[in-house]
């Protein structure tokens, strides 16, 4: 069976749809980056956890510190990315409504749900229409994909992006439609 005719169940596909409607719905009327940093915490809670997130809570015994640290490292406002914070050519205004988002990425891709090829590409093009500049239809991203900033990325239609490639957008980076980027490489060169 080839990924191409691979496809989930109908009820497991419903469910991802569906997911992925609800997430772009609220990225879309939530950009505020601390309305966006509750929502991505909350979903990593339910992915990781496997439970809703129910509010701070006080580590009241030591046994319990390591799991208020895990609570603590999926909200994105507890997180720093090394390598890229804090850098003195981000635009912060346009970063900031992002960060949550490429936070949500990075753990997504770490999460068992990134090693799901079909909900995975969706998710990171779903992700890529709010952190990216441009986004066009029949773009697949394979995991792992890592970028600088997002807001400098202009990804036409039809384009593949393989598994652990690095998009440097550190200026505006524009890809040509229909281009094809090999698992690993960093682009441009």
């Amino acid at each position: 069976m080839t990924e191409a005719s691979w496809k989930p169940t109908p009820e497991a596909e419903n469910f991802y749809r569906r997911w992925l409607a609800h997430l772009h719905d609220q990225f879309t009327h939530h950009q505020a980056p601390e309305q966006r940093d509750e929502i991505v915490r909350d979903e990593l809670h339910q992915i990781y956890l496997g439970r809703p997130q129910a509010g701070k809570a006080a580590a009241a015994l030591t046994t319990e510190l390591a799991s208020r640290i895990l609570v603590e490292a999926l909200d994105p406002a507890n997180v720093s990315f090394s390598g890229f914070e804090p850098d003195p050519n981000v635009d912060a205004d346009r970063y900031a409504a992002r960060r949550p988002l490429i936070w949500f990425w990075l753990m997504f891709d770490r999460s068992p749900l990134g090693l799901n090829d079909w909900l995975g590409s969706r998710f990171r093009c779903m992700l890529a229409q709010h952190i990216f500049a441009h986004i066009g239809k029949g773009v697949r991203i394979g995991a792992d994909v890592r970028f600088r900033y997002g807001y400098n990325l202009t990804i036409p239609d039809n384009c593949t992006i393989g598994r652990g490639v690095f998009l440097d957008d550190s200026q505006p980076l524009s890809l040509s439609p229909g281009s094809r980027i090999d698992d690993g490489q960093r682009y441009p060169r």
